[in-house]
């Protein structure tokens, strides 16, 4: 980009004076806006027929006035915050101080939580083997077949796009949903029962509509999903938390007391991974019955199964009409495709329907009829098997590869899902410091602290723990990674 400037050699003014003083007028006349790149001092000096150096001196002479600030490696760039427009706040500080501005201010500040969910994780730079958790296998993905179906569905676009739907979801869809879960997980519920949502977070916060609230209780496993933890809490909720052992949530340790919810993940519990035992499972649902309490049962990784068949849903034991089934596509299919379901005993389905309503009046109707199409012609149940069994070949390779470089090490999760939780051998430093090794060695890995997962302060234990993700690694990948990861923990 040239700058319209120009400088005079015969002028009063030196060269590198006439420079800044040009560049200043453009950046307090907006003509250069916060933020903008700056050309380099050798572009510039070229543009000007002036030498590098003189360029240089009147960069460096509005960069200490706080115009222009650097990015190494990177460039140069207009200040966001300009020396005038501080002067301004500190101006407005003083007058709010003495009372003169806003001298009533009171505003309610937002929740603002414990902090993000942790979901979303920008790849860092140098990452070159990155175990994230919650990422799908990209390149299996039928792209082909996705796009014929887009493309066909769009067929009816003028009709769809023009009106409002069933804020349900389309019942083809739900339909559809209802014939899966009845073999995959036992469950027998009807298409109304059945309301889409928008990933597994629309599911939760629909249960927390209904049943959170300021000073309610909410049990949860711990550790947990932050995510959902920190749902609860905008409500105003009491997080109960409950420990978990290898049998899933201990239902000794329940509390007694009256709570509206309990949040569960019983087939593959995250973060830790155990299934929780059919013993545990009725256990649960009579504790729930005498309590009057609901249970959200989170069954994201139940289209992968590797050891075994899987156990029943709750919601299939469930004989008082107390559970609330949440799952998504986000694991088969990825979490950009955005759509997910919850499933509502018959006694919830008006207020559920209701809330959904006021919460998102429908979902994108193309991303529907395409899923549902999809499900129907047999080209979900092909990549899902498909997906099953490359995310097995990849959970040996790490699990053999773990056994290879970290001896010592522990791990569970492995029967399903597309995680491990990994314990470092003992005597290994804390894992927060292993994860900041591995990746000034290029491998992304994630304590607790750093994960999806909620670590509460009181349960010690895990602080040896890492969470892995393995579905979109290759297994060179993976082996790879596994062995930088020795290197870092025995650095």
């Amino acid at each position: 980009m040239q700058l319209a400037i120009s400088v005079d050699p015969r002028g009063a003014a030196t060269l590198q004076s006439q420079v800044a003083e040009q560049l200043r007028s453009l950046i307090e006349s907006g003509r250069l806006k916060p933020g903008a790149s700056i050309p380099t001092s050798r572009d510039l000096g070229r543009q000007l027929a002036v030498s590098r150096n003189t360029i240089t001196g009147a960069y460096d002479a509005l960069i200490s006035q706080g115009y222009l600030y650097t990015e190494p490696a990177v460039g140069t760039f207009v200040s966001r915050l300009l020396p005038e427009a501080m002067l301004r706040v500190e101006a407005d500080i003083r007058r709010a101080r003495s009372g003169a501005l806003y001298p009533a201010l009171n505003f309610p500040l937002p929740y603002t939580g414990r902090g993000a969910t942790g979901l979303h994780r920008p790849v860092r730079p140098g990452t070159v083997i990155d175990f994230a958790f919650g990422r799908s296998a990209a390149r299996f993905f039928p792209e082909k077949a996705w796009r014929r179906i887009i493309n066909t569905c769009l067929g009816g676009a003028a009709e769809r796009i023009t009106q409002y739907s069933d804020p349900g979801g389309i019942p083809e869809l739900r339909q559809l949903i209802t014939s899966y879960l009845g073999p995959a997980r036992g469950m027998v519920v009807s298409a109304e029962q059945v309301i889409l949502t928008a990933g597994f977070q629309q599911g939760i916060d629909l249960a927390a509509h209904l049943f959170a609230g300021t000073n309610r209780s909410v049990v949860m496993e711990a550790p947990t999903n932050r995510g959902a933890a920190f749902l609860f809490e905008t409500y105003g909720s009491r997080i109960i938390p409950v420990p978990v052992d290898q049998h899933g949530i201990d239902v000794e340790r329940l509390p007694e007391e009256r709570v509206k919810l309990i949040y569960v993940t019983p087939s593959h519990q995250f973060p830790i991974g155990v299934t929780m035992t059919l013993h545990r499972r009725l256990a649960l649902l009579e504790w729930a019955a005498r309590c009057g309490a609901y249970v959200l049962e989170i069954d994201h990784d139940a289209d992968f199964r590797y050891d075994g068949s899987p156990l029943p849903s709750l919601q299939s034991l469930d004989r008082h009409g107390c559970v609330i089934y949440v799952n998504s596509f986000s694991r088969s299919i990825g979490p950009g495709l955005g759509i997910g379901y919850i499933v509502v005993p018959r006694d919830l389905i008006k207020p559920a329907i209701t809330i959904k309503s006021l919460m998102a009046n429908e979902l994108p109707w193309l991303e529907q009829v395409a899923l549902a199409q999809f499900v129907r012609d047999g080209s979900w149940e092909t990549h899902v098997k498909r997906m099953r069994r490359t995310c097995e070949l990849r959970r040996n390779a790490l699990v053999a590869a773990l056994r290879t470089h970290l001896p010592g090490a522990m791990h569970s999760g492995a029967e399903a899902g597309t995680h491990l939780f990994v314990t470092l051998p003992p005597g290994s430093p804390p894992a927060a410091k292993v994860q900041e090794a591995a990746k000034k060695l290029g491998v992304g890995v994630y304590c607790l602290a750093d994960s999806p997962a909620w670590f509460y302060e009181h349960l010690e234990g895990h602080q040896r723990s890492l969470l892995m993700g393995y579905a979109h690694l290759g297994e060179d990948q993976i082996y790879q990674g596994i062995e930088l990861l020795g290197r870092a923990l025995a650095s």
